[in-house]
């Protein structure tokens, strides 16, 4: 029933017991126990990227944990409302959830087909799988150190050959036995230790009592269930068991150092940028010219640049229409002071010509515009007297 699981376990076991056979021989336990110990890493090589985005996804949920936690709190009684938010959440910031249990989901069922693929290495088998009865009988002849791969310690329902059967000798078996279930147990618990080292930096994660009771049965009660069931299994599952650990402590150390360079760069390119767009110390601020005249009586900056030469000439200051330009108009005194605005309707003063002989036959009578000119000694009355007799 499950044979496209135990079909591609056996050729990938066959494969490197083959390579390995050229160099130790192909009847040796190393080669052997080389080729379980490779199949475990051919695996884990094809999960790498799975595993990376796993971490990945992992990381986000944890980031996400506040909100989701809120949006636990305000749908409390309205389950398919918060669902349909927590899928919205997720969706937004990239997550999910299911991919990072795609390289557990996938190494369970390898681990069920090695388990039956050596349970089906029997004395007097013609073939098991991809391998044949040569493959077969070297399997169940070679040993290593005097263990046999195949055989357990305790039989159950599930063994299909004992210990003798195979050959071997209860003081053997567990004198390779007893180290590689010790080695297992310590194995797993560092890499569970190393996981939820990296949760702990999430409190909001860590609060949450299901992660509590989850790290507790990683650091603690799989490792220990992996001492206890070794006598349970055969010798090649627990090498197995081993290198599966140590590929995984490798690869969390690589992985994780990798996220955190990459976590360390976004953080100091967004640190530089937001720098650089930072006024620099005693900068002033750049402002935009307003439409107003520079003593703020209304005109423009046409009027302002006009005025300021007009004030030097005591002139009138302003365009070719009439209009009064902002500006400094002649005063009497020749003091500055803001030209008044047209009203509607008036004249416009006309900008008397070059060489023009001022109103009023006496050099004091000038026109208002020119009473401020130094020499003038005019006066505003006599300006108007002026203006009566043209």
């Amino acid at each position: 029933m499950l044979n496209f699981i135990y079909y591609p376990v056996s050729f990938i076991m066959w494969v490197w017991h083959k390579a390995f056979g050229f160099v130790f021989g192909a009847d040796s336990g190393v080669s052997w126990v080389l080729a379980v110990i490779f199949l475990v890493f051919t695996l884990r090589a094809i999960l790498y990227k799975p595993f990376v985005g796993q971490v990945r996804s992992m990381r986000k949920m944890q980031e996400m944990a506040p909100e989701m936690q809120k949006l636990r709190k305000k749908y409390a009684n309205d389950r398919q409302k918060l669902a349909a938010e927590m899928q919205k959440l997720q969706s937004e910031n990239g997550a999910n959830p299911l991919g990072g249990c795609l390289p557990i989901l996938v190494q369970v069922p390898v681990f069920i087909g090695l388990f039956h693929v050596l349970r089906e290495f029997k004395p007097g088998k013609t073939e098991n799988y991809f391998f044949g009865a040569d493959e077969v009988r070297s399997f169940v002849d070679s040993d290593f150190f005097g263990a046999k791969l195949g055989a357990t310690v305790i039989n159950t329902q599930y063994s299909t050959t004992t210990l003798a059967e195979l050959g071997g000798n209860l003081t053997s078996q567990l004198i390779v036995m007893i180290p590689l279930m010790i080695l297992a147990g310590i194995f797993t618990h560092i890499t569970a230790r190393h996981s939820v080292a990296r949760q702990m930096a999430n409190p909001a994660a860590m609060a949450n009592p299901q992660t509590a009771i989850m790290n507790k049965l990683m650091l603690y009660v799989f490792p220990i269930g992996v001492v206890v069931g070794g006598p349970f299994l055969p010798l090649a599952i627990l090498f197995y068991w081993v290198a599966n650990n140590l590929w995984t402590l490798g690869q969390q150390y690589v992985v994780y150092k990798k996220i955190d360079a990459e976590e360390a760069e976004k953080k100091e390119k967004a640190t530089a940028q937001r720098n650089s767009l930072a006024p620099k110390p005693g900068q002033k601020p750049q402002r935009d010219v307003r439409d107003t005249s520079a003593n703020g009586n209304g005109a423009g900056p046409d009027a302002v640049e006009a005025g300021s030469d007009g004030s030097l000439d005591g002139g009138v200051a302003g365009g070719t229409d009439g209009g009064v330009a902002g500006g400094t108009d002649g005063g009497v005194d020749g003091e500055a002071s803001s030209a008044p605005a047209k009203k509607p309707g008036a004249k416009p003063v006309n900008k008397p010509k070059p060489g023009a002989k001022p109103v009023g036959g006496k050099p004091g009578n000038r026109p208002a515009g020119q009473a401020g000119r130094p020499g003038g000694g005019g006066n505003r009355t006599q300006a108007r007297k002026g203006k009566k007799r043209r």
